[in-house]
């Protein structure tokens, strides 16, 4: 039965996900994309040998800088990992890649891009709100979420009405989501002002280990415009340059607003699913959530 760690960065998912790990006698499998890319160990917070603390990891830093994840594509090779693996430890912080790895993202009609180029003159001659009253007609509850003049989003939508037949609407609702069968699940979840405190620290702990130095070589080599496509949490701040303490200031601030969407992510997508706190509660409690005990 395998064991999913979910939590924002900086949580300490982690090294709960080696401490059940061990306790199985399993391995800890990624479920990150950007921790499973290689060069990025120290600013996507890869874990190091002494964090790995002899548990076998799989997933990490092993696809190049080239690589373009999506969540159906990246989901399916992590898929790959889980079954190989004895009694798999995932981790990850990323909700659109976990519904990619428990396999429920929406199978969406490919639209070709004459049919869109064809949906976006309609719009030039005739107007958005036309399109959108035309919407309204065929799909009455995708036409009443979007303003007559998002032309991007009404274009979209007729696109890919006339790619599949259906109400896009239906499509886009997605599959049934929560816990597939068969998975333990936990949550870490600090409270807010700690789960601040910990962002802080770990920006601070993965500058003096080198992370600055990290993107500077990488743009030497030439990966500066993979890091420009793929998007790496912080690496655009260091890549932009400017003093050092006001990179860091602001690499926290990103990182904290990225983990409190993270952490409002499980908590509204996950709401019954069992919540450990790593700074009031000791680890026999999130053994015991997990029923390891």
């Amino acid at each position: 039965m395998p064991i999913a760690i979910l939590g924002p960065t900086a949580s300490g998912k982690s090294a709960v996900a080696v401490a059940v790990a061990r306790r199985l006698g399993g391995a800890v499998v990624n479920g990150d994309p950007y921790q499973a890319m290689a060069g990025l160990a120290i600013g996507t917070g890869q874990p190091d040998a002494a964090e790995q603390g002899g548990v076998p990891h799989v997933g990490y830093g092993e696809l190049p800088l080239s690589t373009r994840p999506n969540p159906a594509a990246f989901g399916a090779w992590v898929r790959g990992h889980l079954s190989a693996c004895r009694e798999p430890v995932l981790v990850t912080g990323s909700g659109l890649y976990l519904r990619g790895i428990w396999n429920q993202l929406s199978v969406m009609p490919e639209v070709p891009a004459a049919l869109v180029d064809r949906v976006r003159r309609w719009g030039a001659a005739l107007g958005v709100p036309a399109l959108h009253r035309y919407l309204a007609a065929v799909d009455p509850a995708r036409a009443a979420a979007l303003h007559p003049n998002d032309a991007a989003r009404v274009q979209r939508a007729l696109a890919l009405h006339l790619a599949s037949g259906r109400a896009p609407s239906k499509l886009l609702s997605g599959p049934e989501t929560g816990l597939p069968e068969g998975w333990r699940v936990l949550v870490v979840s600090p409270g807010r002002e700690r789960r601040r405190e910990r962002v802080a620290a770990r920006v601070a702990a993965q500058i003096e280990a080198g992370w600055p130095e990290e993107v500077r070589g990488l743009v030497a080599v030439g990966h500066g415009a993979d890091l420009a496509a793929l998007r790496p949490l912080g690496y655009a701040a260091w890549m932009a340059g400017g003093e050092a303490a006001a990179v860091q200031a602001a690499v926290v601030q990103e990182t904290q607003a990225y983990a409190k969407r993270q952490a409002t992510w499980f908590r509204n997508q996950l709401p019954e699913t069992p919540t450990w706190d790593p700074d009031t509660e000791p680890l026999e409690k999130a053994f015991a959530r997990l029923a390891l005990s």
